[in-house]
């Protein structure tokens, strides 16, 4: 299962759960060459991306190149109790900054789950359109997202976008490393 680079975008498309789950093999292959994960990763996250397709107010975003191969992806839903990253985060912020600030970002947000754009298209600015038009349709008044420490593109990418700390260097449940946590208010300005 791998992803073929190409660094030319002919289209960005909003998928729909059906398109989402027709393309899953090759989403997954995306992801896992963006993230440069193990072989057996896509299968371990399949699951999760299709029950996240359930969720409210959830949305997706890819960009294909001109043989209608996926470049990146992009998807996210509405953040609510009960939800393990929603859990994860409101203890961390809560731990460190108190409730009033954790209630303040995560009383009403969209959780930019998944972006990834393959490494030969990283830097050309597919992610940060991912990003603009996967929150473009997010009601809700904050976006969050969660990446590894680190500098990286994402990193640039997000403070490009005007990303704000709201967590820094946190571990979650099953996971080793350290992580930052994002945020800032929707809509997105240009």
């Amino acid at each position: 299962m791998t992803a073929a680079p190409s660094p030319d975008v002919a289209r960005f498309a909003e998928l729909t759960g059906d398109e989402l789950r027709t393309r899953l093999r090759e989403a997954l292959a995306l992801y896992v060459t963006a993230m440069r994960y193990p072989r057996g990763t896509a299968e371990q996250r399949a699951p999760m991306w299709l029950a996240h397709v359930l969720r409210v107010g959830w949305r997706c975003v890819a960009a294909f190149d001109a043989e209608d191969r996926m470049t990146g992806i992009a998807y996210g839903y509405q953040g609510a109790p009960g939800q393990w990253w929603h859990e994860q985060v409101k203890r961390g912020v809560t731990e460190r900054h108190g409730a009033p600030l954790a209630d303040a970002w995560m009383a009403d947000y969209f959780e930019l789950t998944e972006l990834h754009v393959l490494p030969d298209a990283q830097g050309q600015g597919i992610g940060g359109e991912l990003v603009r038009r996967l929150v473009a349709g997010a009601a809700n008044r904050h976006v969050l997202l969660s990446t590894p420490e680190g500098p990286s593109r994402a990193w640039n990418l997000y403070r490009k976008l005007r990303f704000v700390d709201v967590l820094r260097d946190y571990q979650f449940a099953g996971d080793p490393r350290p992580f930052g946590v994002l945020g800032r208010e929707l809509p997105l300005a240009d």
